[in-house]
């Protein structure tokens, strides 16, 4: 089982630069089967979830070659099969939105239930709802769910609660639909406005991406084009919070700061120091700063992201005085907390809400990555933490950052993968 082992007590500092957004390419490589023609990907991340995704679509009958680490062309003309083995979609939540692009594109799919980090519950029924206002025949059966758009036409889709996954996945199919399309309560998160503009550039006639509501003029076809993902915003603000979790200075560039207020305006709170620039920022705690309590609800775009609430809890745990988080997302987001009772920290949660009290420092400890995110946000907390911790279940981590532990290294991290307790030990003599 590979871990990772990381030697504490490390200030971290310098410059990381940040890759395509994990968020926008899953759904962005997904549409790009709704042509016939081929469309080349820039600034895709290669990390695990999109690798598993590019051999989904390939499975289907998808041309898909990688050009180089970061850029793909794919072509969706040879596509022989509207159904999605089970195989591939298990360890990714991102399986969903192959119903939007294949009902939209062969007007007809069947996709299994999507998989990913045990977080919460992902209910589909809003994405279901939004397929039925548009014409199409759903049912569940077998864990899959099976579409038949061959009814397809605009429809006014009013989702009850705002969900990221839910607004791509009816504006792709509504993309090929006959008549308008109006989208009401849609989410706006940066990614959603990224698959919008994505699509247009392949032809589509989108409005409203980021607003409130997206109107949909559909068109026959959709055709080849370029296109560059948008930097990931989560694995800039993963890195923003390391600074102070190590009480360090790291710019983080390749960044767009418009996308990143939000977690800004946290570390602000706390006390660390924030300056913004064009396509950067540099987060840093002056020397003898003591950082402090905040309270805390994660919320849609434009709010605190659900995604940077473990890299905030972790840092929290050593702020000073007693803090709130509401997380109003995901149901079981808090198992990171319980890892951090292990390395000493004062927590506790009662529903949605939980409660940390700031201690003077955390102790070393073997904890576990229950999830992409908390395994991050756990990473950063131990490096800031003096003595050897070791990280369990990495693979959830290689989900959605890449080059993770070399980013960490630049920075001046002591941190290796490892995956026997004879590297352990090798680790440990060689950083005594």
């Amino acid at each position: 089982m590979k871990q990772y082992i990381i030697k504490g007590g490390t200030r971290l500092s310098g410059e990381v630069e940040i890759g395509g957004a994990k968020n926008a390419a899953l759904p962005i490589i997904t549409a790009a089967i709704m042509t016939d023609e081929t469309v080349l990907l820039n600034n895709i991340p290669d990390v695990n979830d999109v690798n598993v995704l590019l051999d989904a679509i390939a499975s289907i009958g998808a041309r898909v070659q990688r050009v180089d680490r970061h850029t793909v062309r794919i072509s969706g003309k040879s596509i022989n099969s509207s159904k999605v083995e089970y195989e591939y979609m298990r360890k990714i939540r991102a399986s969903y939105y192959l119903l939007g692009a294949l009902l939209g594109k062969v007007k007809k799919a069947e996709v299994p239930l999507p998989g990913g980090c045990n977080i919460g519950s992902r209910p589909i029924d809003l994405h279901l709802k939004g397929f039925n206002a548009l014409g199409i025949d759903t049912e569940i059966k077998g864990g899959d769910v099976i579409g038949d758009a061959r009814a397809l036409e605009g429809g006014r889709v009013y989702f009850d609660t705002v969900s990221v996954g839910a607004t791509i996945n009816v504006m792709m199919t509504a993309a090929l639909t006959d008549g308008v399309s109006v989208l009401e309560n849609v989410a706006k998160e940066p990614h959603v406005v990224d698959v919008a503009n994505f699509l247009n550039s392949m032809g589509a006639k989108i409005r409203g991406a980021g607003t409130d509501n997206i109107r949909i003029t559909g068109v026959k076809r959709l055709h080849g084009c370029e296109y560059s993902v948008i930097p990931d915003q989560i694995e800039a603000g993963t890195y923003m919070f390391a600074a102070a979790a190590t009480k360090g200075d790291i710019t983080v560039t390749n960044v767009i700061t418009k996308h990143l207020e939000a977690t800004i305006s946290k570390l602000v709170d706390i006390g660390c120091s924030v300056d913004v620039f064009d396509d950067s920022v540099r987060v840093y705690v002056k020397e003898g700063k003591e950082l402090t309590s905040t309270h805390v609800k994660t919320l849609p775009y434009p709010g605190f992201p659900t995604d940077m609430q473990p890299q905030i809890g972790c840092v929290l745990a050593v702020c000073k005085g007693v803090s709130q988080i509401k997380e109003s997302v995901f149901e079981n987001r808090f198992k990171y907390l319980d890892e951090l009772k292990r390395m000493g920290a004062t927590v506790s949660v009662e529903g949605q809400v939980a409660t940390i009290e700031g201690v003077e420092k955390l102790s070393p400890a073997t904890i576990n990555a229950h999830d992409l995110r908390a395994g991050a946000a756990l990473c950063c907390i131990a490096i800031g933490t003096s003595g050897y911790t070791i990280v369990e279940d990495i693979e959830y981590i290689k989900r959605g950052y890449e080059r993770f532990d070399e980013k960490l290294r630049g920075l001046g991290a002591i941190i290796k993968e490892v995956d026997s307790e004879r590297d352990i030990q090798k680790f440990k003599l060689r950083n005594a």
